[in-house]
């Protein structure tokens, strides 16, 4: 079945946020920190006020005084000694001080988004310049600037997970131990569709329409309940598209506050539209994280022991998810794939003066995967194993499943030698030789590079979730779920989903991209739930249409209900039948329709795992690398439609060839300010860059849901960085070259390459 929605969207026929309009509308523009670090001494709207056409200019005292509070951070659990992460408030607009370059200061609304931006220009604002900090290690120096009162050094929190002493233990009977701190560095999620916002407020009701890009109405009407104190009924969220997202969109910012706040006190709709270099300031980033691992090895080579000790640059303040990710989502799957008796993990966060952090593709689990992948890799040559064989002994086996890690959570199902087996012939591991030859001798360096990934997907932030269908007098029906698309296919997959169930036609069958009127409970689209989640839901759905139509059936049959199989769409009685869609359009009356219904389910985590295998070629002259294969098995459950599955795969490993290869969010290390902020200076990856990318399924059912299903959403992403960094150090071994950081740009190879050629002095 192919995508329905692309033909509205590649012709320009999209709704995004930035298209919906109302009567009456405003238009807003903010004036943003142009330091790290500094108090706001005087701020001074008169001149702006006094621009024909402007309406009004809000600061961080009209937050206040509207009584919002903090911007929402979700970690509520203790930390290392039962201590509690330390949240310092996160305002609508700064109060009295800014902490980042990006930071929102003000906002003017105007009659038009031109006359708001000249305003913003006509803003006296004064600073007072305070030391700022870019980075983990300098914030929690001794004697670094203190970024809030309430947070003594910076350290927000600290976290650990595992056994620390059968850890140490495990490490002083090993015959081996390999130690590396690898980076996976600060990113600008960078979607197509700049975050935006509308927003509308009814006095008579007391109800705020907002319209933004999101992942989910239902995690983005959460998080405004909690910084307004509003009832979730007199909130309506709307968006039909979304361009874009891997978590960016999924958090409440403070632009739609202030929007909420403006839109109330002025009595009419208002409306802003973030440009590209607001993108790169105020968009929460990812990544952010250094990790140090060690592995502790027997005489064999078998795993004994793995430990990490990790620092993550939260930002200035504590994005939604962001301290959820270095903490709990870091350390879930920190033994990856491998049977490891003893793990254990410590994270330090820190504040800084950078644009605050929180989910970006994966969250959390493409870093631990790169890091066990790269700590693996890096074990096996600095001990003289083969990298294959040494995986191969310390998989997990099939038979050990439902596997109980030694940390966290319970792998469900699997077969990682299966996969690595599969994906090692697809790939022609055994054929590289003649490969590299042939590139040595065009005086190319050819590396390959092999990753096992292992993630966690699917758990969910609420219990369960909501589906519903309406039927029309066609006896057509349309799917609601409050699960949000920003490119993932819910509109093709969701119908087919239960057209599948029902054995008809998926023409019968519509998902409706816009929050439903009925008040359904239900997860965002995020951590690979929308297949799992939503879509098991919608399973259930298509089963509890057939039970509900069966007494119609039996009534238009003239038969009991016991009389009656259902197949292939029909009702069949003996030589009598009656089809799903003739039946529902026969019951078509005055609504709601007898078979209008909700259905849920509530299905557990997952684990989403597979090997991806990478050949790179490295020129020596320049450092330029070029990806010539690139193969990807991956074990997503069942697969509903490998169409969808083969474009997540593909973009996600394009996403993680930009941050192997190019993404870097860099800033000053002694001002702060943000050096890469934008395209000009920031490498975004081309299409070029992956020419032949083989996509596989190799599925391993879960029992955990309806359908089977354990996501796709992370795979690319999770199982690239590690085999492409792994590719690249392959070919770079033959010059003693052992690591190199992300990301391996041109320059930094060429400087690594000409270091190991250069004779010491």
């Amino acid at each position: 079945m192919m995508r329905r929605e692309d033909a509205r969207l590649v012709t320009g026929a999209g709704c995004y946020t930035a298209d919906w309009n109302l009567e009456g509308q405003l238009h807003a523009a903010f004036l943003r920190a142009d330091r790290a670090h500094a108090q706001i001494v005087r701020l001074d709207a008169t001149r702006a006020l006094a621009l024909p056409g402007v309406h009004a200019v809000l600061t961080g005292e009209d937050a206040r005084a509207a009584g919002f509070k903090s911007l929402p951070n979700i970690v509520t659990y203790a930390g290392k000694g039962g201590q509690q992460v330390r949240k310092p408030h996160h305002p609508v607009l700064a109060m009295g001080r800014v902490r980042f370059v990006g930071e929102p200061a003000a906002m003017v609304v105007a009659d038009a988004a031109a006359i708001a931006e000249d305003a913003r220009e006509l803003i006296d604002i004064e600073y007072r310049d305070l030391p700022a900090v870019a980075s983990f290690d300098a914030a929690v120096a001794a004697g670094a600037p203190q970024l809030h009162e309430d947070v003594p050094g910076n350290l927000a929190f600290e976290y650990e997970s595992g056994d620390e002493q059968a850890v140490a233990a495990a490490f002083a009977r090993a015959k081996y131990m390999s130690r590396i701190t690898m980076d996976s560095q600060r990113l600008v999620g960078n979607m197509l569709e700049p975050r935006a916002c509308l927003v509308e407020y009814d006095p008579s009701t007391g109800r705020y329409t907002v319209h933004a890009p999101m992942q989910g109405a239902g995690s983005m009407r959460g998080q405004i309940m909690q910084v307004t104190g509003l009832d979730k009924d007199r909130l309506v969220l709307v968006a039909q598209d979304v361009g874009g997202s891997f978590g960016v969109h999924g958090a409440a910012y403070p632009e739609y506050f202030a929007a909420m706040i403006a839109a109330r006190r002025l009595g009419r709709p208002v409306k802003w539209v973030g440009t590209r270099s607001e993108v790169f300031m105020s968009d929460f980033h990812g990544r952010a994280i250094s990790l140090t691992g060690e592995i502790a090895l027997d005489a064999d080579g078998m795993f004994l022991a793995i430990r990490f000790d990790d620092r993550a640059d939260l930002g200035a303040y504590g994005g939604t998810f962001g301290t959820f990710i270095a903490t709990r989502n870091l350390t879930i799957t920190m033994g990856g794939v491998y049977r490891v008796a003893a793990l254990y993990a410590r994270t330090r966060l820190a504040y800084t003066n950078t644009v605050p952090v929180s989910a970006y593709r994966g969250a959390g689990r493409p870093d631990i995967a790169y890091a066990i992948e790269r700590l693996v890799d890096y074990a096996a040559t600095e001990h003289g194993f083969d990298p294959v064989e040494l995986r191969r002994k310390n998989l997990i086996p099939k038979a050990a499943m439902p596997y109980k890690t030694p940390n966290a959570g319970t792998y469900d199902s699997g077969d990682f030698e299966g996969v690595m087996d599969d994906a090692l012939k697809r790939a022609g591991w055994s054929g590289f030789p003649a490969r590299r030859a042939v590139a040595k001798r065009a005086g190319k360096l050819r590396g390959i590079g092999i990753a096992t990934y292992l993630e966690a997907g699917g758990a969910g932030a609420v219990p369960k979730d909501q589906v519903a269908v309406e039927f029309d007098r066609n006896g057509n029906m349309t799917l609601f779920a409050i699960t949000q698309s920003s490119g993932q296919g819910h509109e093709t997959v969701f119908p087919e989903i239960v057209a599948g169930a029902l054995g008809i036609d998926t023409q019968h069958v519509r998902f409706q991209p816009t929050p439903p009127a009925a008040d359904l409970i239900g997860n965002a689209t995020g951590g690979s739930r929308g297949a799992l989640g939503t879509g098991s839901a919608f399973r259930v759905l298509g089963e509890k249409l057939i039970g509900l139509a069966r007494p119609h059936a039996a009534a238009k049959l003239k038969v009991p209900e016991s009389a009656l199989a259902y197949s292939g769409g029909r009702f069949r009685s003996g030589r009598r039948s009656v089809g799903f869609i003739e039946l529902a359009r026969a019951l078509a009356g005055p609504r709601p329709h007898p078979l209008d219904t909700i259905a849920e389910g509530a299905f557990g985590a997952t684990y989403p795992n597979g090997c991806h295998i990478a050949e790179v070629e490295i020129d020596p002259e320049t450092g330029a690398v070029s990806i010539e294969r690139y193969t990807a098995v991956d074990d997503l459950g069942n697969v509903v439609n490998h169409t969808l599955v083969e474009g997540q795969v593909q973009g996600g490993v394009v996403q993680g060839a930009g941050q192997a290869f190019g993404e870097h969010a860099v800033y000053d290390a002694a001002t702060a300010q943000l050096l890469t902020a934008s395209f000009l200076d920031y490498v975004m990856p081309r299409a070029g860059w992956m020419r032949n990318v083989g996509v596989f399924d190799y599925p391993v059912p879960t029992p955990n849901n309806a359908l089977g299903a354990k996501g796709v959403g992370e795979a690319g992403c999770t199982g690239s960085l590690p085999a492409l960094v792994n590719a690249a150090m392959d070919a770079l071994r033959p010059l003693g070259i052992r690591h190199v950081d992300m990301p391996l740009t041109p320059a930094r190879l060429w400087a690594a390459i000409r270091r190991a050629s250069t004779p010491p002095a």
